[in-house]
């Protein structure tokens, strides 16, 4: 088997097919072991967060007073120490594992010469031919950069550009609403940077809970952030002190520095595909069946590069399924319950449906609502707006949704995880003992809140 990417799906397929005992190769750039999930995505935009939430005290300020600060002035330098320190870490963790399992690591660029072949080239541009039954095309992807804006790395950049940043910008607008910059948009709010969010759409983040987007809005506005909804970027010009973002509608934003946020393009383009008999999309994706093979049945495609949810948790089970589906293993579907984590400031998670999906199908449900304030353990961290929201089927008590704000969000989410996955109902979280002062025990919290509104209701019923 050859892999093509090292990122969390090529990582984790490399070492399935490794288990399996099959011989096992992954290409892969040299200073690139992770894939853009370690060196420019996933891991160092949260190792940012954490050192953003660590420097600012923004966390202890409900403790030590609004102006409560670990470091008076943070520099980028202060943030990506911690940043390099973690990539290297775990670049070193990974490339232990491969060597572990004994999966040869080729390093260089890959691109198809024949459906069965890759030319793998170096940076010497020496190149290599590798031949194998079976391909697993795992090369992610990148931030899409639209024609019409000229990104130059410091004043117009996209989300890999924030770490090569050489200042902690004082203002900076952030167009597009989605997942990436919402999160980046938190951060530097966080820093003290004016941030303005330019979305086309009338909200952010469509897919959460509403109420939950509507207490982060709260918090962002809390920290300065401007909000433009139902805005358009028609330009934006480069000028002595930073850049004009104008929309359409005529408004004019100055600001330091301006990150596109405009999706992302799947890492197809010098692949050759043609060569193997395959095509990408416009946005570079490959399309798959249920087993994630493309519609040449030995060479499959994992991970970003073919598409939603685009999550490295769901990228590393894709990864390890197409690899055991590739070597005729027997394998389970993935689970149908995949938990989201959303990494701004407060931190966002949910797993099941929303309130809105199960109104449109006309399912019946109750809310019970824990808030962190209520809990011990909140107010000795000092997060008092944190809340954990329980949707429960009023026919058979079944949880049919969990939506997380506020610290741990994206821990706590699989208690919830775990009890719909096997069918459980709240009675299981009523009856259950949790330690204290956690914040787990908004669990039991949320439980007992819906049990008493399904009793009162039955009450009036009857």
């Amino acid at each position: 088997m050859l892999v093509l990417g090292s990122g969390p799906g090529g990582q984790k397929a490399a070492i399935a097919a490794a288990k399996l005992e099959r011989r096992v190769a992954i290409v892969e750039r040299r200073n690139m072991i992770g894939g853009v999930c370690i060196n420019t995505g996933t891991i160092p935009s949260k190792t940012m967060r954490e050192a953003v939430l660590y420097l600012t005290g923004l966390s202890q300020r409900e403790m030590y007073g609004r102006n409560y600060r670990v470091k008076e002035e943070i520099t980028v330098s202060d943030l990506t120490a911690r940043t390099q320190h973690v990539v290297g870490r775990e670049v070193e963790v990974i490339s232990n594992q491969l060597s572990r399992n004994h999966v040869t690591v080729l390093t260089g660029s890959g691109h198809f010469v024949d459906p069965h072949t890759i030319a793998v080239i170096d940076e010497r541009g020496r190149e290599t031919k590798v031949t194998a039954d079976k391909i697993i095309i795992a090369t992610g992807t990148r931030p899409a950069r639209p024609d019409t804006v000229e990104f130059d790395g410091q004043t117009i950049i996209d989300s890999d550009g924030i770490l090569e940043l050489d200042r902690v910008p004082d203002s900076m607008v952030v167009v597009g609403a989605g997942v990436i910059g919402i999160e980046y948009a938190s951060m530097f709010a966080a820093l003290g940077t004016k941030v303005t969010v330019v979305e086309r759409r009338d909200r952010m983040l469509e897919f959460c809970d509403l109420e939950v987007i509507e207490a982060l809005k709260y918090h962002l506005r809390d920290l300065a952030v401007t909000f433009r909804f139902g805005e358009s970027v028609a330009a934006v010009e480069r000028r002595e002190r930073g850049a004009l973002t104008i929309l359409e509608s005529g408004k004019k934003i100055p600001a330091a520095t301006v990150m596109y946020s405009a999706g992302r393009q799947g890492m197809t383009e010098n692949l050759a595909l043609g060569e193997a008999g395959l095509a990408a999309d416009a946005r570079g994706r490959i399309t798959v069946d249920e087993y994630y093979r493309t519609s040449v049945p030995h060479i499959y495609a994992v991970g970003d590069v073919i598409g939603f949810p685009a999550l490295a948790a769901t990228s590393m089970e894709q990864g390890r399924l197409a690899a055991y589906h590739a070597c005729d293993e027997p394998v389970n579907a993935m689970h149908l319950l995949q938990p989201i984590g959303i990494y701004t400031i407060p931190e966002i998670s949910f797993v099941g449906r929303t309130e809105d999906e199960l109104t449109d199908a006309s399912i019946p449900f109750e809310v019970g609502i824990s808030r962190y304030r209520e809990l011990a353990r909140g107010q000795i961290i000092g997060d008092t707006y944190g809340m954990l929201k329980l949707l429960v089927s009023a026919e058979d008590r079944s949880l049919l949704g969990v939506h997380v704000f506020g610290t741990g969000a994206t821990e706590l989410i699989h208690i919830g995880q775990a009890v719909m996955g096997c069918g459980g109902t709240i009675d299981y979280l009523v009856d259950a003992v949790f330690n204290y002062p956690t914040l787990a025990e908004s669990y039991k919290v949320a439980a007992l809140d819906a049990m008493n509104k399904l009793r009162r209701v039955a009450r009036f019923a009857d």
